[in-house]
């Protein structure tokens, strides 16, 4: 798994769980203030991120992730510290 293939998951699951257009998820969207989720779907979202790469999140540490850009940083350091192999 690669960067982009991240990046693509997390736009993937947002666009589901938060029932937004693919071009609305920018790398600065702002799960809240941008995207709209509440935070029922903010549980939702952390979710759907450890289904879509097979991984267990904290949900704390998960949950005070703010922006699409920053998932995608917090998502990749936890593939790695949970064996998943990430090329950069």
């Amino acid at each position: 798994m690669d960067k982009q293939q991240i990046e693509q998951g997390v736009v993937k699951v947002v666009c589901q769980v938060l029932n937004v257009d693919p071009g609305m998820v920018q790398p600065e969207s702002n799960f809240v203030f941008d995207l709209g989720a509440e935070s029922v779907q903010s549980v939702e979202l952390v979710a759907g991120f450890e289904e879509e790469f097979g991984i267990e999140m904290d949900e704390d540490a998960a949950l005070s992730v703010e922006t699409v850009g920053m998932a995608v940083e917090f998502i990749t350091k936890v593939c790695k510290e949970q064996g998943v192999e990430v090329e950069e």
